[in-house]
Parts: C-alpha cells; sequence; structure tokens
C-alpha cells in the first residue's frame, strides 16, 4: 500500500495490477486534497491508510483502476466504501456527478 508522491507511470501501475488482482488496482481518492492510496486487497485498508494520514472520512472514494482499458473504462467507480447513505451516496458507485469528476481529474494529476 501506498499514497502516490509522485506521478505514477501507467506500466508502473500494470505492474501493481499483476501483483494482486492481474488486471486492475484497487485505489482510494481524497478528493479535496488531491491524493490516492492504491496497492491493497481491500478499499477499506486504503482507506485506513489516508485516515492514518490525515484525510477525512467524507473526501475518501474507492475506485477501482484498470490499466489496460483506455478511455472510460480506466477508472470503476465501484466501492463497498462508497455506500454513505448520509451523504446521500447509497450505492458502491459514486451518484455524484461533480465527485465522480473530482475523482477523475486527481486520477489524471497522479497517473500517465
Amino acid at each position: 500500500m501506498e499514497i502516490i508522491t509522485k506521478t505514477l507511470e501507467l506500466d508502473k501501475l500494470r505492474q501493481t495490477a499483476a501483483n494482486i488482482f492481474g488486471n486492475l488496482v484497487k485505489a482510494v481518492v481524497d478528493i479535496d486534497r488531491e491524493i490516492i492510496a492504491v496497492d491493497a486487497e481491500l478499499h477499506s485498508d486504503l482507506e485506513a491508510l489516508l485516515l492514518e494520514n490525515g484525510s477525512k472520512q467524507k473526501s475518501l472514494w474507492g475506485i477501482n483502476l484498470y490499466p489496460d482499458i483506455p478511455g472510460e473504462g480506466f477508472i470503476e467507480f465501484d466501492s463497498v466504501i462508497n455506500m454513505r447513505p448520509s451523504q446521500g451516496n447509497r450505492s458502491r458507485g459514486v451518484d455524484d456527478k461533480g465527485i465522480r469528476k473530482k475523482i477523475v481529474d486527481v486520477v489524471a494529476k497522479w497517473i500517465k
């Protein structure tokens, strides 16, 4: 598990995917601090890492990254940690289009 602190090349992301799931990397994005944690079996482990490092629960969203799928298929908005009825998110996805855009922007900032 790691918090991305410098640009992550797509080839490195592919290697990370091969180590656990083969074709995907689980990630958690802090949309307020604009950081990403990657490389764990569970989104909840990445969530805990970010919380320990100063993130706030309301800002954390779980995604899956598919390094071999270009375009919109690269990011999958699906994680149990996203189920937050108190924030108006009643699914494993990310229902708010504005939050999804922030997630996409943060991913684009760090993964090239």
